[in-house]
């Protein structure tokens, strides 16, 4: 088991992230680049050695609470340094956000077409049809969105991650 030290140390390999103090003597990093409302990495780091990294929904995590935190008390060095690599691939990791109007008339032109698969590895279709963004599990029509970005929110709500573009 690493100490509080030793941890310390490795969480400050990664200059991105912003510590904050919180009660109790524990500490919370933050990726404050987040493409999401969710910023903290580390959370809750005690002198104790005890603290969490959150991993959302990675599905290569298994011990996973309720609000997609891993316990990092037993963990090694290289352990926590890829639980750590994979917390900010997780929060940096999102579809380009559409921001023109000429990219959004574009891609009514060329329909897109994504799979969304969550923890449990349900797999989800988004795709463009026309004006609409539909989400499909198999052939039911699940939800219809006036945009992408109105559908993307709703998937990442409900604990879906894109996994590719057809």
């Amino acid at each position: 088991m690493l100490t509080y030290e030793e941890k310390e140390l490795i969480i400050q390999e990664f200059p991105n992230l912003t510590r904050k103090e919180v009660s109790l003597n524990r500490i919370n990093y933050h990726y404050e680049e987040s493409l999401f409302e969710k910023t903290t990495v580390i959370y809750h780091l005690h002198p104790n050695g005890n603290g969490f990294v959150y991993v959302g929904d990675l599905p290569q995590y298994k011990e996973v609470e309720e609000k997609g935190l891993v316990n990092i008390r037993e963990f090694s060095g290289d352990e926590l340094r890829q639980a750590i690599k994979d917390s900010i691939a997780y929060l940096a990791t999102a579809e380009e956000e559409l921001v023109e109007n000429e990219v959004e008339e574009e891609l009514i032109e060329d329909e897109i077409e994504e799979e969304w698969r969550n923890k449990e590895e349900s797999k989800l279709t988004l795709l463009q049809e026309d004006t609409l963004w539909n989400i499909y599990h198999g052939y039911n029509l699940e939800e219809s969105f006036g945009s992408y970005d109105e559908a993307k929110a709703y998937l990442v709500a409900e604990g879906f991650r894109c996994v590719g573009t057809r």
